[in-house]
């Protein structure tokens, strides 16, 4: 899958997410996360992260997959909870493609 396709599919559930955000949280997942920010979504998040890493450590790729396609939607959801524009995202990890991840390291932590 090309990097473009990759995109089109988080910015299209990103919309998905902004969509549903507006409905009655009793008929869908997605508002019912948003009406109890940040706590839910937050833990959602949490939960999602520990069992990936628990597929991760497993060896199962394709339970890996599966969970880190949770984490993903999971992580959506806070940003649009906390008003995150995902262009904002891809813009900061723009700037940092091409820079070496220890240098970034030392630019955002001051050493």
């Amino acid at each position: 899958m090309s990097e473009k396709m990759s995109a089109a599919i988080l910015d299209r559930l990103m919309a998905d997410i902004a969509e549903k955000a507006q409905s009655d949280p009793s008929e869908s997942y997605t508002a019912s996360l948003i009406a109890a920010a940040p706590d839910k979504p937050l833990r959602k998040l949490s939960e999602e992260v520990t069992e990936a890493l628990i597929e991760a450590m497993r060896g199962d790729s394709a339970a890996l997959a599966r969970e880190s396609a949770d984490i993903l939607y999971h992580l959506l959801v806070v940003w649009q909870a906390a008003g995150v524009k995902a262009d904002d995202v891809w813009q900061i990890l723009a700037e940092r493609r091409g820079v070496s991840g220890l240098v970034e390291k030392a630019n955002r932590t001051g050493q």
